[in-house]
């Protein structure tokens, strides 16, 4: 899946990050989410998955976004 085909829920361009590569939140088309940020090594996670870390404020911008 390309970027290009994700919907960015967050970083719209202001605050420090603006359009830059940091961390985030994007809407599949299907419906699911797709977070980006930092790899996390709280734990390993089974294979095939990863675990990212994201700034709270990041999660509520999504949250809203998403008018949940």
């Amino acid at each position: 899946m390309a970027r290009e085909e994700l919907t960015r829920l967050t970083g719209n361009g202001n605050g420090e990050c603006g359009k830059d590569d940091c961390p985030n939140v994007y809407r599949t088309a299907s419906g699911s989410i797709v977070v980006q940020g930092d790899v996390s090594k709280a734990f390993r996670p089974p294979a095939g998955e990863g675990l990212v870390e994201i700034p709270e404020d990041v999660l509520r911008e999504a949250v809203r976004a998403l008018g949940w």
